[in-house]
């Protein structure tokens, strides 16, 4: 059964993207939003465990939560996928269950 995970908290704040790349598998696929897009900035401190989890785990961000936070395209980690709201309901379409991190 494949899930879509979403993680709105800051990998500084709170621990769900921890949590969630701890039981996210292969096939899975996770879109950050709000906060939680913080973790696709390549620089950021908190994308070591994204891009550990990567290989398995499609990865996405939305837009809107991106250019609200002044996060620009080229700054995140290669293989994050920018998504709009539309894309983001056709993923949650997709998946046989969404799994909400907070």
């Amino acid at each position: 059964m494949a899930t879509l995970h979403t993680v709105n908290r800051s990998p500084h704040a709170a621990p769900a993207l921890v949590s969630c790349l701890r039981m996210a598998l292969p096939g899975h696929a996770l879109v950050l939003l709000e906060d939680g897009v913080y973790a696709a900035v390549a620089a950021d401190a908190g994308s070591a465990q994204l891009r550990d989890a990567q290989p398995g785990v499609a990865v996405y961000a939305l837009g809107a939560d991106l250019a609200a936070r002044g996060i620009a395209a080229d700054t995140l980690l290669p293989g994050v996928e920018v998504v709009d709201y539309e894309s983001f309901v056709d993923l949650a379409c997709r998946y046989d269950k969404v799994q909400a991190w907070i």
